[in-house]
């Protein structure tokens, strides 16, 4: 199998939104566990930061925020329905709700979400097959996504990320479940989501944030 070592954005979509920017990150020899008390204090923590800094009556006209729903709207995604991912978790802090537990890898790279409002997906390196490909959706492409029991059927337009052989995640807001993070996963393959009006600078400190909290509570290290 060949490893993951880019992500392309395709000609179309990237001639249609040209300052459309993501990054990535590959970190291997990660050790994902069910639960880790010491995340789970720091959870707990950066819960009290964000409900001392935000409230629910401004946290959707943060500029970051604006900038992935304004997205949504553009590709067909209605984001009162499909919140951009740090905002869901930052209104799920401030309506009195813990962020979910899924596995150590995962709450990790949500906190570092939650503290940089940047969108961040991580795939299993070793279930991807190739290297990726954003572009439009075809129409009736299938896509299963996380906790689906039976794949849809796409209407074409939307944006997705491809390897050779499947869709892996429907961007910016939903990852396929071949590919999500267990507690078997070794290597991840990180990205960072960018949209129109968020600076390349801050995708890299969310980057730099997601790999700080990842290395620390899971292991491993940035592939060079």
């Amino acid at each position: 199998m060949k490893q993951v070592t880019i992500l392309r954005i395709d000609i179309q979509l990237k001639t249609r939104f040209p300052d459309l920017a993501v990054l990535t990150c590959s970190i291997q020899d990660v050790t994902v566990e069910k639960h880790n008390f010491e995340l789970e204090e720091f959870k707990n923590k950066i819960m009290k930061q964000v409900g001392a800094k935000y409230d629910l009556d401004s946290v959707k006209n943060l500029p970051a925020f604006r900038a992935y729903r304004d997205f949504f709207w553009r590709v067909g995604i209605d984001p009162t329905k499909n919140r951009p991912a740090a905002e869901a978790l930052i209104r799920r802090i401030l309506g009195g709700r813990s962020i979910p537990r899924v596995n150590t890898l995962v709450d990790a790279y949500n906190l570092a979400s939650v503290k940089t409002e940047i969108a961040l997906a991580a795939f299993d390196a070793s279930r991807l097959m190739g290297d990726l490909l954003m572009r439009f959706a075809k129409r009736e492409e299938k896509f299963q996504g996380i906790g689906m029991k039976e794949p849809m059927f796409l209407q074409g337009g939307e944006i997705v990320i491809s390897d050779i052989e499947k869709l892996v995640a429907i961007y910016p807001y939903r990852d396929a479940e071949s590919t999500k993070i267990s507690e078997k996963t070794k290597n991840i393959f990180l990205l960072v989501c960018g949209v129109p009006d968020i600076a390349e600078e801050t995708l890299r400190n969310a980057a730099q944030m997601a790999l700080e909290y990842v290395t620390r509570f899971c292991g491993g290290k940035r592939k060079p």
